[in-house]
């Protein structure tokens, strides 16, 4: 029996709990796409074969607390297709700098001379197309001069990690709450043949380093402010971000106790605050 999708249409504001809950209700996986370049979006659920995807809809809507009209527009057979070829065709080759592409682990880099990062991003995130990945990386290139001792808190997939060791840093340490990450981003350094270290956030002792990046979220970066300063040393340099443009003065606003920030870096609605250690 083929899978089935389950297609509905909610809010912009609602996709992220929904999503979320959907997953709790059994999804395999769930597809977010703009409906119609508004502010709705389709949100097909993936279930296991054999599965009324319909009945965890219900579930769904109890467990985001969502009161919203979105009802079921359908329940359609999902053909099998070859997933792996048609997730990785989802990946190209990405200049973020002059001289720094990301390349997905399976194609061949577009300019063998430039600083490849080889990243297969599996179940961890940071492949380089995302605007809070491009900043930092962007960021690292144009920062790091060689020698340095760097931290990726929050390493998802570890390509800040690895590309600070590809650029020159001495050595590079990436932590996350996350085991498949770590998984992810070991495997990403044997790729790019780089020595970098993943730990688990949980129990890392980690010594105050001369550059620290955490691509992360606006409220956890908020909340580990005075821990992530006592992790970069006096005249050591810091780059935040997952924050969006409306939330950078008040992510900004946390760490100027601990920091002297620079203007904010932006990319769609993304920005990076960088700023040095007092």
């Amino acid at each position: 029996m083929p899978y089935q999708a389950l297609a509905l249409t909610v809010a912009a504001a609602e996709v992220e709990p929904l999503s979320d809950a959907l997953v709790e209700a059994g999804a395999l996986a769930v597809d977010v796409a703009d409906a119609d370049a508004g502010t709705p979006f389709e949100s097909p659920l993936f279930a296991e074969p054999g599965e009324d995807p319909a009945r965890a809809w219900p579930r769904a809507r109890l467990q985001a607390l969502f009161a919203g009209d979105a009802d079921v527009a359908a329940v359609m057979p999902v053909a099998e297709q070859d997933w792996v070829r048609l997730t990785q065709s989802q990946f190209t080759p990405l200049r973020i700098t002059g001289r720094l592409w990301v390349v997905p682990s399976w194609c061949e880099p577009p300019e063998p001379s430039a600083i490849n990062l080889l990243i297969d991003p599996g179940l961890a995130f940071g492949t380089g197309s995302h605007a809070t990945t491009r900043l930092c990386l962007g960021w690292l290139d144009a920062t790091l001069r060689g020698g340095e001792r760097v931290i990726d808190y929050g390493c998802g997939s570890g390509i800040l990690a690895i590309a600070a060791l590809r650029l020159g840093a001495a050595s590079a340490t990436g932590v996350d709450i996350d085991p498949q990450a770590l998984l992810a981003a070991r495997d990403n350094a044997a790729h790019n043949s780089v020595a970098a270290e993943f730990l688990p956030a949980q129990g890392a002792r980690l010594e105050p380093a001369d550059v620290l990046v955490a691509n992360i979220l606006t409220n956890p970066l908020k909340l580990l402010a005075p821990m992530l300063a006592q992790l970069v040393r006096p005249g050591g340099r810091i780059a935040l971000s997952g924050v969006l443009a409306q939330q950078a003065e008040e992510v900004a606003g946390v760490y100027r106790a601990f920091f002297e920030l620079e203007p904010p870096r932006q990319d769609e609605d993304w920005v990076l605050i960088a700023g040095v250690r007092r």
